[in-house]
């Protein structure tokens, strides 16, 4: 029997990308298991884009990543990649897509990229056949273009091996079993392997490897073709490779292929799935037959824009399976409820994202967390609402829409109505607008007009009116809004304030009726999560946290329970809602629904409270993200909607509002409060300013980690900035800059409804976030000054919670 640190199953580009970093880190008692031969998946025939064009800081920095690692794996490994260093040009032919390539721009300028905005006579120029007369212009990223996928494959696995690891190929696993010493037990056709960490990055098989653990992991394959043309002798006389081109007109992209052009296709109507029933364990290296019928039509527009094509003969066709999630993006992270079972698959442009996510995913390994936020790809993002119907109709879904325009205010179609409140029926009929919030159907904004579609716009448009208005109206009066969408723990026992003051970095209350916000942290001192708790009884603790944290969180604070304290963790997520009363007649419209006190004497602000309202009981938090007087009110779901009734009924007298997120959102930017996009793994309390929620006169997770970074300080901090603007506001992830020089990236953002000013955070480098601080942000391409704010725009005395 062998034994290793870790086994990585599957020899795609993101197994051979896990263990090329793992050993980089140090951990070279690596074994990877291959079934077939490296790269006989989906690696093989991909077609080997690779662009900075990406927004978004996590994975922008992958592609970053994997750019520069195939410019210089090469010489590190003597295997060639076949880096083709041709750029890369997306191109628009609507004020819409201007709008959406620029932010685009702004984020890969963010990032210390470049990245121009192209006329188009200057993409005639970089793409002499491509046929500009339909569109207004492009971006383009003059350092990205294209690899051979198994040669990149083949050059990690042999940089792993020269540091020590072991690839063993023409070895199926069988069987992954955990023993009851914690360590894995991987049954290969070869013989069992005993490791610490098993990493699954089975690519197709990844879902029926997953299997043997237990896990249902939502991949799904999808089919996508990819064309090459015969000869294309314009190609000759250019001088230059043209950029890989993308144009959603015919859903796709075109670069070039020795002399040929090959030409990618996305059916944006029926898209297939393959191996529903899971791939077969002998399939290697497979491709399909093609379907001429679905790609013709796409293929007919690429012609349009490409007229030169037209008399050029189809040499090949490729019909290949492409893994997809849900949300498309890749699982990559610990699996759902299991030590030290790791998660490298359902990767969609694995060539693109293997080398970047690779290096996250052996740092998280190693050191306990990654250098950029993993949120977006940790498996634990989806919970069981996620069956395999669900993973099928959203993985279409996501396929079909992949080149189309990524709206701020868009939506998922399928799969809707998964995790309702009970109050949906009373939203749906006030004309609320949903979001999808980890499978709960949250109000978004409501709008009569709009058929349950919220119009789509780049900058401020009807919804955006709508919140503003609902946000207004919960400042001068009342406003009332659903917002079950949260996870909600019961812990309790004997030594449960013990156990989570160990996991917490904030003291627990000492006396019922308490609430505290604290953070989560890692062993680097970063944070993993965020929570509200509420000190309910002696024994008796109500943990909230956001909803797509909830199987996150909930495995954080399971794992790290000791099996000797006396404590009951509950997940009472589905089973709770919360409603929301705000406003400065928030208290008068509750008071007629309840005998409770609800004066400041008897229950004060950040004070929680079980009371019983309209004859339902109640858990009463005395908090809000909106920055005016407010009561949480959480009560068993089953009877949310007699709640919302009798309040609705209550406030009529006073104008009592409904409001959604989007309203929430722009009051929370007021009040300066840090959101999801601030609270990651790659920030700790020290980036968020936000020490005074770390109480290091005790022992919990990442203590030591918090108090080095504290005394060290970090190499940037949050600012808060209020941005000189017009009509739009910033979406995140556009780059700051202090003097012409740029100095970090906004993380969030939006419209103050009460003070009339936009606002974001930023992640600057700390000279730039003193108070008064004039900067520069970009936004849709244009610099927008703004300056560093030393408080809350809104109320920073707190005195109308406090009222």
């Amino acid at each position: 029997m062998e034994s290793a640190r870790v086994v990585v199953i599957g020899g795609g580009n993101m197994g051979a990308a896990v263990l090329y970093h793992l050993a980089k880190e140090g951990w070279t008692d690596t074994v990877l298991v291959e079934k077939a031969e490296l790269t006989s998946g989906a690696t093989w025939h991909a077609a080997g884009l690779v662009s900075r064009m990406t927004p978004g800081h996590a994975l922008g920095t992958c592609h970053d990543y994997a750019v520069d690692l195939y410019k210089r794996i090469e010489e590190e490994t003597e295997q060639g990649v076949s880096w083709h260093n041709c750029g890369s040009l997306r191109v628009g032919a609507t004020e819409d897509h201007r709008a959406w390539l620029m932010h685009t721009r702004d984020a890969v300028l963010a990032r210390g990229q470049e990245c121009h905005w192209v006329t188009p006579a200057e993409i005639a120029e970089l793409n002499p056949i491509y046929d500009t007369s339909h569109i207004i212009g492009g971006i383009y990223t003059p350092d990205d273009g294209h690899v051979d996928p198994s040669g990149t494959c083949q050059a990690m696995a042999k940089g792993a091996r020269m540091r020590g690891a072991k690839v063993k190929r023409r070895n199926r696993v069988t069987d992954v079993q955990q023993l009851p010493s914690g360590e894995w037990k991987v049954t290969t056709e070869l013989g069992d392997i005993i490791c610490e960490h098993v990493v699954n990055a089975g690519g197709y098989h990844a879902r029926q490897i997953g299997a043997f653990s237990g896990l249902d992991l939502p991949i799904v394959p999808m089919q996508h073709h990819y064309v090459v043309t015969d000869t294309v002798p314009e190609f000759e006389t250019m001088g230059h490779e043209i950029p890989v081109t993308r144009d959603d007109y015919f859903t796709g992209y075109l670069r070039r292929e020795q002399g040929g052009a090959l030409i990618g296709l996305y059916d944006t109507h029926d898209a297939l799935a393959k191996w529903r029933e899971g791939c077969p364990w002998d399939s290697e290296n497979e491709l399909f037959e093609p379907d001429y019928d679905r790609i013709t039509p796409w293929l007919e527009k690429c012609f349009e824009r490409y007229p030169a094509l037209m008399e050029r003969g189809i040499k090949r066709i490729v019909n290949g399976a492409i893994t997809y999630t849900p949300d498309g993006h890749p699982l990559v992270g610990p699996a759902p409820g299991l030590k030290n079972y790791w998660l490298a698959c359902g990767a969609t442009v694995g060539i693109a994202w293997g080398p970047g996510l690779g290096r996250a995913l052996a740092q998280w390994m190693v050191h306990g967390t990654a250098d950029i936020s993993m949120r977006g790809f940790d498996p634990r993002r989806f919970g069981a609402w996620v069956d395999e119907e669900h993973a099928y109709q959203r993985c279409r879904e996501n396929y079909m829409t992949r080149l189309s325009l990524p709206y701020p205010q868009i939506q998922y179609e399928s799969c809707r109505d998964v995790r309702v409140s009970g109050a949906h029926e009373r939203t749906k009929a006030l004309g609320a607008v949903y979001e999808d919030a980890s499978g709960w159907e949250r109000p978004r904004v409501y709008g009569k007009d709009w058929g349950g579609v919220e119009p789509k716009v780049w900058r401020r448009g009807p919804s955006w009116e709508a919140a503003l208005a609902e946000a207004r109206a919960v400042h001068e009066g009342v406003g009332l809004g659903d917002f079950t969408a949260f996870s909600k723990f019961e812990i309790t026992g004997p030594e449960a304030e013990a156990y989570l003051n160990r996991l917490c970095a904030n003291r627990m209350p000492r006396k019922p009726g308490g609430t505290c916000l604290t953070l989560l942290l890692n062993e680097q001192g970063t944070i993993e999560g965020e929570a509200t708790i509420a000190r309910l009884g002696e024994d008796r603790f109500w943990f909230v946290t956001g909803g797509p944290s909830e199987r996150r969180v909930w495995d954080w604070i399971t794992i790290h329970q000791r099996g000797s304290e006396d404590v009951t963790v509950k997940n009472l997520s589905d089973d709770w809602g919360i409603l929301t009363i705000a406003g400065p007649k928030a208290r008068e419209v509750l008071a007629t629904q309840t005998d409770a006190s609800l004066e400041n004497a008897e229950f004060g602000w950040l004070k929680a409270r079980e009371i019983t309202v309209a004859g339902v009981p109640v858990i009463a938090m005395r908090m809000s993200f909106s920055g005016e007087l407010a009561w949480e009110l959480h009560a068993p779901n089953a009877h949310l909607g007699q709640l919302w009734d009798a309040l609705w009924d209550a406030g009529q007298p006073h104008g009592i509002t409904p409001f959604g997120s989007k309203a929430l959102e722009m009051m929370r930017m007021e009040k300066a409060y840090r959101g999801g996009h601030e609270l990651a793994n790659d920030a700790s309390p020290v980036h968020t300013d936000q020490m005074r929620f770390v109480k290091l006169d005790k022992d919990f997770v990442g203590r030591d980690a918090v108090a080095r970074r504290a005394e060290a300080g970090e190499t940037s901090r949050i600012a808060y900035l209020e941005v000189e603007v017009t009509d739009s506001d910033v979406l995140g992830g556009e780059a700051v800059f202090l003097n012409g020089k740029k100095v970090g990236s906004v993380s969030s953002g939006g419209y103050g409804p009460n003070t009339g000013r936009s606002l974001a955070f930023a992640f600057l480098r700390p000279d730039a976030t003193k108070p008064g601080t004039a900067l520069e942000v970009t936004l849709f391409g244009d610099m927008k000054k703004a300056r560093v704010l030393a408080e809350p725009v809104l109320d920073p005395e707190n005195e109308r919670l406090k009222a």
